[in-house]
């Protein structure tokens, strides 16, 4: 039996210094995986569908999104949207990442089908942590290639 692909991290933040910390965190919680970081939400939807002349996904995964909500251009929320409405994306893990913590928008988000919702704490040791303990998650997740069900 062949062994697993590993996962791409897609990070999708608009502030330089929390997309640092994040993933100088999942490589200290021991993750070695590829990383490419997307500062909008424009950015990513082209690198997944392929459009305009950006780079674009080269194979069909597997990866994992760990998406901000408020962002330039196209939000978070309308990222998650598209990709969960495609047929072949919509198998892509998508873990909101965000300082928003408002009920409503926690349950928009899983209503529209992310994996899990993750206030991004103040503090900075604690966001650490909290990236930490994501990156022990991630090691541990089975995530399937994009693509259609079989």
């Amino acid at each position: 039996m062949s062994s697993p692909r590993e996962v791409t991290i897609l990070i999708v933040e608009d502030d330089s210094g929390h997309a640092r910390l994040i993933e100088r965190n999942l490589t200290r919680a021991g993750l070695n995986n590829a990383v490419h970081r997307f500062e909008n939400g424009q950015a990513i939807l082209d690198f997944l569908f392929r459009r305009g002349p950006e780079p674009h996904r080269t194979h069909d995964g597997p990866y994992l999104i760990l998406l901000d909500i408020r962002m330039p251009r196209v939000d978070g929320i309308e990222v998650l949207r598209q990709i969960k409405s495609d047929g072949e994306l919509r198998r892509i893990p998508v873990i909101m990442l965000t300082t928003t913590d408002d009920p409503r928008e926690v349950e928009r988000c899983h209503d529209l089908g992310c994996s899990s919702y993750i206030v991004k704490p103040v503090d900075y040791e604690k966001f650490a942590e909290a990236i930490k303990s994501l990156g022990l998650y991630i090691s541990l997740v089975q995530v399937p290639e994009v693509g259609d069900a079989k």
